[in-house]
């Protein structure tokens, strides 16, 4: 039997660095069954394989016509080529049959193609005469190398309009621990929807942490089921990088204000990362105001924005607003750590501007917060200057 996956995210989006679990799961199953299995690095294959298997997680990873047109074709019984994965079905998508859902996962379907890569940028560092720091290099392939990877939980009761995760109505246990942990792997990470919204949580966690190996929970976690247990035990775990939360509705901003408080009494000493949704439901001042008036709340308690621009399978409103110059601004402040804990919104733009080499006029960045400070000066008084971690009067 010879089996061929594709991994449409890795080919098809600059810099992916993320293994596709279900891709994993696939080859795991197969290889346990003494099958050949081949990791394709592009859309045409040879008429000896017995199954492909195509999966994206991304609505706007590109993949050729055809792929799309096997997508209705794929859902035959008899069909050898199999098209899976939120990229293509959104929150429609098939679920995996349970033999291969809960199979522990390859972890080395993509060994040969990170050789390569370590391979081709050697030679390309020998040949400009530069001496090739692999370890530095390899750095961008830890989720590959270093984590289990799974989910424990599944499902979310919030059903938010803008999530792909619409399955379930409830969070409920899913995968026992073991079921992809491998012991000699550094770390643990999971994929789970909204952990801390499972019966199960305090067990779960309990085990997660019996591991001794430092985890991360990838998707983030809901900060508004936060308790002063959960806090307890999550605060003082092993957690690998920052912990992850969202701010996606403004209306939410007292109970994320209460939860802050909460975070800064257990938390002295690790990160905490907030992604704010932005464009989903106007594009207009006031979306951009309620965006300020969260970052505002969480530079206050030193936690680091991250503007995440809402889009869908067929739509990126942001990109027809108004303001869509003052989007991609804010969200290149944001997003760049040393960045927003250094300089106010202001800043940043002047900063932009020195750098702008066409004497005379306006960077995008510069034109976009004069713009709207000229549109709506009261609100560029209250947000364009606000500070990571200073004392704050409308917030203290």
């Amino acid at each position: 039997m010879k089996i061929g996956i594709i991994d449409a995210d890795l080919i098809g989006r600059d810099k992916h660095r993320f293994p596709n679990l279900v891709c994993e799961k696939i080859s795991g199953y197969w290889k346990g069954k003494g099958a050949e299995v081949h990791l394709l690095m592009d859309f045409s294959w040879s008429d000896d394989f017995d199954h492909i298997y195509i999966s994206k997680v991304f609505t706007d990873t590109p993949v050729p016509d055809f792929v799309d047109e096997l997508r209705d074709i794929s859902l035959e019984k008899t069909s050898k080529i199999h098209v899976g994965g939120t990229g293509f079905y959104f929150d429609k998508a098939p679920n995996l049959p349970d033999e291969v859902e809960h199979h522990m996962p390859d972890y080395h379907l993509y060994d040969e193609w990170i050789n390569g890569e370590v391979l081709r940028a050697k030679a390309e560092a020998e040949a400009k005469g530069i001496t090739f720091n692999q370890s530095r290099f390899m750095v961008q392939f830890k989720e590959y190398t270093d984590y289990s990877i799974g989910f424990i939980t599944r499902g979310c009761f919030r059903k938010c309009p803008f999530c792909v995760n619409q399955k379930f109505d409830h969070v409920f246990a899913h995968s026992p621990l073991e079921e992809f942990y491998d012991p000699s792997r550094k770390k643990l990470c999971f994929l789970d929807d909204n952990f801390l919204g499972c019966p199960q949580w305090r067990v779960l966690l309990e085990n997660i942490i019996a591991t001794g190996k430092q985890f991360k929970f990838k998707q983030g976690l809901d900060e508004r089921l936060l308790t002063d247990e959960k806090c307890r035990m999550l605060f003082s775990s092993s957690y690998d990088g920052d912990y992850t939360f969202a701010f996606d509705n403004v209306s939410d901003y007292d109970l994320i204000h209460d939860k802050l408080k909460m975070i800064r009494k257990y938390n002295k000493t690790k990160s905490v990362k907030f992604y704010v949704l932005v464009g989903f439901e106007s594009t207009d001042s006031n979306d951009i105001e309620n965006a300020l008036k969260r970052v505002e709340l969480l530079l206050h308690y030193r936690c680091l924005p991250y503007i995440m621009r809402y889009m869908d399978k067929n739509d990126t409103p942001w990109k027809r607003s108004h303001y869509r110059s003052l989007y991609i601004s804010i969200a290149r402040w944001c997003n760049q750590p040393s960045i927003v804990k250094k300089m106010t919104f202001r800043e940043f733009c002047i900063a932009n501007q020195a750098l702008h080499k066409t004497e005379g006029t306006l960077c995008s960045a510069m034109k976009s917060m004069t713009e709207f400070e000229n549109e709506y000066p009261d609100v560029a008084k209250r947000y364009f200057d606000i500070r990571f971690g200073e004392s704050n009067p409308n917030i203290d």
